[in-house]
């Protein structure tokens, strides 16, 4: 029997699936990558603030933070995360369109498996845009509203922090919403292909490299389980999009509020290292960042 989540519950848990914005949940670069996922960063004007790379789970292996992080986060003016939930559920939805006139009736059944394991109705999965469907229906296990970034924002609350979002919702969603409805669908069909004990396999591997802190792996394996799902032109056109450009913009607005406050920022660990990643382009811009253990 295929459940349907309460509205609210269900719109918290798509919130966590967009945070992760595609099946990898952490890619980086080879080049530049720099060990560590928790950084104190220091502007030239002396205010200290805190780089955090997450990964967008709620596994108790990455949920239990470490003091250091309670104390950093205390003693900010504010939170930054990657862009806060939006108002309207709509924005999950295809504006046209239903998966039932785009997939072979093969392909329709693992749709209504996975949104039954994923307890969403049937006509919730149907109409939401493939690439998110392709995000939630690649992770191992349901999706909660309690991954590392929610509660990072929900700890911020509780002391009384802003919280901001680098990205506002249009900027957000419109990276994925980009791409042509036949990408998206290719996406959602790389994912349909896969099964529970690969996601497994797949997820553990990157959470073992997550929790060593080690980028170079995180991209040997990121290269290997998604660069081989996709067509190697969609593959780089994606990894483009979703980190090299996002992380001009991302560079340049946590510089603006580091040079003027104390913030804790927390965005996917695939942000941080390269020559593109905020780790380098903050050092660029004259903050010096020490690695927190």
């Amino acid at each position: 029997m295929i459940l349907q989540c309460k509205p609210v519950l269900q719109f918290k848990r798509l919130f966590s699936a967009i945070l992760t914005f595609s099946f990898f949940a952490f890619a980086t670069t080879n080049a530049y990558a720099e060990k560590g996922l928790f950084w104190k960063v220091e502007s030239p004007a002396g205010k200290t603030s805190y780089l955090f790379g997450t990964m967008h789970t709620d596994d108790n292996r990455v949920t239990n933070f470490s003091p250091a992080v309670d104390n950093a986060l205390q003693s900010v003016d504010a939170f930054m995360m990657e862009t806060l939930a939006p108002n309207n559920p709509n924005v999950f939805k295809m504006p046209d369109g239903d998966l039932k006139t785009m997939l072979s009736e093969a392909e329709l059944d693992k749709v209504y498996a996975l949104a039954e394991f994923h307890v969403m109705h049937r006509d919730v999965a149907t109409h939401m845009k493939p690439w998110l469907l392709a995000v939630v229906f690649d992770s191992p296990k349901p999706l909660t509203p309690f991954a590392q970034d929610n509660l990072l924002m929900t700890k911020s609350e509780d002391f009384g922090k802003e919280v901001i979002g680098i990205e506002d919702t249009k900027e957000h969603f419109g990276v994925m919403d980009s791409f042509s409805r036949d990408e998206q669908l290719t996406m959602l069909r790389a994912v349909l292909k896969r099964s529970p004990e690969q996601k497994e396999r797949d997820f553990e591997s990157l959470m073992a490299a997550y929790l060593a802190g080690d980028s170079n792996k995180v991209a040997a394996l990121d290269e290997k389980i998604t660069g081989g799902m996709l067509p190697p032109a969609l593959w780089e056109k994606m990894r483009a999009k979703l980190l090299d450009e996002r992380n001009v913009v991302m560079a340049q607005r946590v510089t603006e509020e580091a040079n003027n406050r104390s913030v804790f920022v927390a965005v996917g660990a695939s942000h941080l290292a390269g020559k593109g990643g905020l780790i380098a382009r903050l050092k660029q811009a004259g903050f010096k960042l020490s690695p927190i253990k």
